[in-house]
């Protein structure tokens, strides 16, 4: 598990950068957290550079936009996934499991996510 820092350290609407295999973006996306490959898959540009809104980002280069809890593009220009990664909190510390394969949803029936108390 990679160590992200303290949940109090990420507002809401804010997101951090940390280095897995590859870069990670975590969002914390009104309180709860959601991590995905940091590079756009349509072109290299860094999402966590992007807007948030609800659960999903807007890449700030061409305006794609990946719906946080599956790595989803919502249209083009982009046309793959991101990968998604398991977030624990425990804590009050964030930490990601990062997915080895990507299009893994990493249980996107809970959104990919554990929050502060869930399980």
């Amino acid at each position: 598990m990679i160590l992200v820092g303290a949940a109090a350290d990420i507002p809401v609407g804010e997101s951090v950068r940390v280095q897995g295999s590859v870069a990670i973006a975590v969002f914390n996306a009104d309180g709860t957290f959601y991590a995905i490959d940091d590079t756009c898959t349509h072109q290299d540009a860094s999402l966590s550079d992007g807007w948030l809104e609800d659960c999903a980002v807007e890449c700030p280069l061409h305006a794609a936009c990946f719906d946080l809890r599956t790595g989803k593009p919502s249209g083009p220009p982009a046309r793959k996934p991101v990968r998604t990664h398991e977030v624990v909190v425990d804590g009050g510390q964030v930490f990601v499991n990062e997915t080895v394969e990507v299009g893994a949803d990493a249980g996107a029936d809970v959104a990919g996510v554990l929050g502060e108390g869930v399980r």
